[in-house]
């Protein structure tokens, strides 16, 4: 019931917007090939269910790998950079230059460097995905109050055990703003690789129903990615909350 209160605004104005726009597209007649009804959309979900299913699985499995490698790799930067003041200064430069580039010129350069396998859409998701991650465990590290690496200090912690004991609990939080940040990021960047060029997944998928004018499958393949990726942050919510009952108790005693 609690999470039922929160939820309920969201999904009254969902609800909302759908009845809406069933009712312009009534109403003013507009072709299924441009605005199809919420209906149609729902019709073709179902009965092509199999086939984006498919899709949508090989999309899932690129997504987590790629999520899952950034997730290891920002925070190996991270320590590198807090522990290498010369490579931070010398790093962080090149990586927020790198975020200037967009991803859709991106995607096809990946997809002609290394073909039309996995890696390049696993690549493409490290690189959109690991930045925001990296950023947020700066910060969390800059967060440490200096009375606290003080006194770790002063009673013979070295410089590891106080990151591991103190810098470290104390970005946690900012971590899992990171990790959601990215989340959103993460399938978005695996459709790009795969409009770019692959042999199945949602990118592919929409490319095909709008090269045949099915502008219902074209929408029904951007609900399907956009439940994936609601999907995955419930399940980093889940996991924020899971750990931060264990970390609680610790810290506490």
């Amino acid at each position: 019931m609690t999470h039922l209160r929160h939820i309920w605004p969201a999904l009254l104005l969902a609800a909302l917007f759908l009845a809406g726009w069933e009712t312009y597209v009534a109403v003013t007649g507009a072709s299924a090939l441009i605005l199809p009804a919420p209906s149609d959309v729902a019709l073709g979900l179902w009965v092509h269910r199999a086939d984006i299913a498919r899709h949508a699985t090989a999309t899932i499995g690129v997504a987590s790998l790629g999520f899952c490698l950034s997730v290891g790799f920002a925070f190996a930067v991270s320590v590198a950079l807090h522990f290498m003041g010369w490579l931070r200064r010398g790093l962080m430069p090149l990586l927020v230059a790198s975020q200037t580039v967009p991803i859709v010129a991106l995607a096809p350069l990946m997809v002609l460097w290394f073909g039309f396998g996995l890696l390049p859409k696993v690549l493409l998701v490290i690189l959109v995905t690991f930045f925001p991650m990296v950023i947020s465990l700066m910060s969390g590290y800059a967060s440490l109050p200096d009375a606290y690496r003080d006194q770790l200090v002063s009673m013979g912690a070295r410089r590891w055990q106080v990151f591991r004991r103190a810098t470290l609990p104390s970005a946690r939080a900012p971590f899992f703003a990171g990790l959601r940040i990215s989340a959103t990021y993460a399938i978005v960047a695996t459709i790009f690789a795969e409009y770019a060029g692959a042999r199945s997944g949602l990118g592919i998928y929409i490319l095909t129903a709008k090269n045949n004018f099915r502008a219902d499958l074209v929408l029904a393949a951007v609900v399907v990615s956009a439940c994936l990726t609601l999907a995955l942050l419930a399940c980093l919510t889940g996991l924020e909350r899971a750990t931060g009952r264990r970390y609680r108790r610790p810290r506490h005693a």
